[in-house]
């Protein structure tokens, strides 16, 4: 079977943090949230990355990023574009700027993927204890296994959302470990009495459980996922497009619909790490602090890529 490959989505135009926050430093020797996210991979046993990014970035986040982590990882590159996998029939509207969401980010990664991967966002830190827990199950996963089999790390909703403003989460419901309902919700915030959601803008806020699990699009796929999207896209088009051009075809949406199909299953592998974030530019500060004290109590380098420590090495600080 081949190496686990983590593949990181970061073709966004990051609209509401007004800058491309992928290539934002937060750490003490100007590291990126996908830095911490590349060295826990590689703590975890991942030897593979895929940076998933639009067509006009690749010089400037391989100067940023790619040169600095591809001495520790095998890195490769695929992008996003609105025009890419647009089945004959379809057209842009007009005035969309926005790729076609985090399922067509995945098909445009579709000819570099040859094994089980994991997929996560380039502006969100998800905790050590993550990256060990989806590479261990990749490592095993069946490929051909019908129904499909799937993995989330999944969070408690109470350390995921931000003082900033509205976030977007898959709401879960689970049995066992087992998921057997996903629901985005695109409006969660943060209030006095706890986190709530909206379904109308922010107008009627409901209460929800600090303990609710949700998705942080850290996923576990194989590549069975890339045919069914390859074999949905073009129906999403033509169910959504009219209603709203700008529509997009997200991951949590189409695993749920594929759980209710009886065509996968999901196993949730629960993390209590807090969630740190570039949602909005407030964020970065509370990002920043969280950072050094992590470093502070051992838990990374004061300098990340000063040498790669492979992950049975057996040593505390993963660097030297």
């Amino acid at each position: 079977m081949k190496e686990p490959l983590l593949v990181i989505l970061a073709a966004g135009l990051s609209s509401r943090y007004g800058s491309l926050k992928q290539i934002e430093p937060v750490g003490r020797h100007g590291e990126f949230l996908i830095d911490y996210s590349v060295f826990d991979a590689v703590r975890a046993g991942f030897k593979r990355v895929l940076f998933l990014i639009a067509p006009g970035m690749r010089r400037d986040f391989e100067e940023a990023i790619g040169r600095r982590v591809s001495g520790s990882i095998e890195t490769a590159y695929a992008y996003q574009s609105l025009d890419m996998f647009l089945p004959e029939g379809f057209a842009i509207p007009e005035g969309r700027v926005r790729p076609w969401g985090t399922a067509h980010a995945l098909l445009c990664c579709r000819d570099e993927i040859d094994g089980p991967f994991a997929m996560i966002n380039a502006d969100d830190f998800y905790g050590a204890g993550a990256f060990r827990m989806m590479y261990e199950y990749l490592r095993d996963v069946d490929a051909g296994a019908r129904p499909m089999r799937f993995a989330m790390v999944g969070y408690r909703v109470g350390n995921t959302v931000t003082d900033a403003g509205r976030v977007c989460r898959g709401a879960c419901v689970t049995e066992g470990s087992r998921l057997k309902h996903i629901r985005e919700l695109t409006y969660v915030v943060k209030t006095p009495a706890g986190p709530a959601y909206s379904l109308d803008g922010g107008k009627t806020l409901v209460p929800m459980s600090a303990d609710t699990t949700v998705s942080m699009n850290f996923w576990g796929f194989t590549p069975a996922l890339l045919d069914e999207i390859a074999r949905r896209f073009p129906d999403f088009l033509s169910e959504n497009l009219r209603a709203d051009p700008h529509a997009e075809m997200l991951v949590p949406n189409l695993v749920g619909r594929l759980l209710d199909e009886g065509a996968c299953t999901v196993d949730v592998m629960n993390s209590e790490d807090v969630w740190h974030g570039m949602t909005y530019r407030e964020d970065k500060a509370e990002v920043v602090s969280a950072l050094r004290a992590l470093t502070g109590a051992g838990e990374y380098p004061e300098s990340l890529w000063r040498r790669a420590v492979p992950a049975d090495s057996g040593e505390s600080s993963r660097c030297c």
